[in-house]
């Protein structure tokens, strides 16, 4: 029998086991040990403290002033100062009587074609979507306008080249896949 030799480990260690960690930040109560907070002991264990504001308030102080400074009126150089506005305020429509409200149903019904939401909406004063509220076109009409709006699309994608074609073939494709 051959005489065992001792085994040799060797171990080498070529990285940190652990990354080293901060200890998370314990901060100190502030309510202990504070010499003008107030304790008072309650029944079943339950202590109340009482501890007033750091400061005193200010008169120009938000919560105790009756109207806040950004509240009260600029004075008039300040204002004059400012740059004129980007966009102009559309003054509001009028509302739009029960008689005209029946007139506006019965021209869509008659004929949607030719009184379209934007023609209605010119003709009475309104805004389209007020039109799109008020009446709708029969389906078999709505049908009909998103036929002829198709038929008009395609004539335009017939101009298309072969690279443009390609392309929103490839978006189609991917959109069925999502």
């Amino acid at each position: 029998m051959k005489p065992r030799l001792p085994l040799r480990l060797t171990f080498a260690r070529s990285y940190a086991t652990r990354l080293p960690e901060k200890p998370p930040y314990r901060a100190p109560d502030p309510l202990q040990n504070n010499p003008h907070a107030v304790y008072q002991e309650l029944p079943e264990k339950l202590t109340f403290i009482h501890r007033p504001p750091p400061t005193a308030p200010t008169p120009f102080s938000y919560t105790t002033s009756p109207a806040s400074p950004l509240l009260r009126g600029s004075p008039a150089p300040a204002a004059a100062a400012l740059p004129p506005t980007l966009r102009t305020d559309k003054p509001e429509k009028p509302r739009v009587s029960d008689e005209d409200l029946a007139l506006i149903r019965k021209l869509r019904v008659e004929d949607p074609f030719m009184w379209t939401r934007g023609a209605l909406a010119k003709r009475f004063n309104c805004t389209p979507w007020f039109i799109g509220q008020v009446t709708s076109m029969k389906r078999a009409d709505r049908k009909k306008a998103l036929a002829l709006r198709a038929q008009e699309h395609e004539h335009f994608r017939e101009r298309w080249g072969e690279k443009r074609s390609m392309i929103v073939e490839i978006r189609r494709k991917r959109k069925e896949f999502w």
